[in-house]
């Protein structure tokens, strides 16, 4: 970030993200929990498969809480990573055209895709919002 730059928004992606990873997650879990209500040697299978769901899950809720949607006055930007920290960012002043992809779903849980040149950011809460923000920026 620049000197004078400001933040307007940042934001995580929509919890939409977090269904399918943490559905696989409760689902290796109740194989875990069945192995252990069979009881031995079930146990430790059963064992090692509610060792995975909690991996499955917290590296999950872990990839989602460490991507946000970042509006500055200069730029839209989606920065991810914990270790190796990446973000791909448009500058506002030479952005072209801005689009919202949005499904049913999206449409009636707030949350769609926004394209802005090169950039395509999934899953964005409140897409319409950040849209018209971008646009107000750009001016």
């Amino acid at each position: 970030m620049h000197e004078g730059e400001h933040v307007y928004v940042d934001s995580r992606r929509h919890g939409i993200v977090l269904v399918k990873p943490l559905s696989r997650a409760l689902a290796l879990a109740g194989l875990g929990c069945a192995g252990f209500v069979l009881g031995w040697p079930a146990t430790l299978p059963g064992g090692v498969l509610l060792g995975a769901a909690a991996l499955i899950a917290g590296g999950a809720v872990w990839r989602w809480d460490r991507t946000h949607v970042v509006v500055t006055s200069e730029t839209l930007l989606v920065a991810h990573g914990t270790l190796r920290r990446r973000s791909a960012s448009v500058n506002l002043t030479r952005l072209g055209t801005v689009e919202i992809e949005q499904s049913l779903l999206g449409r009636l849980l707030g949350y769609g895709t926004i394209v802005a040149g090169d950039l395509e950011i999934p899953c964005v809460p409140h897409p319409r919002e950040l849209l018209g923000l971008v646009r107000r920026l750009a001016r």
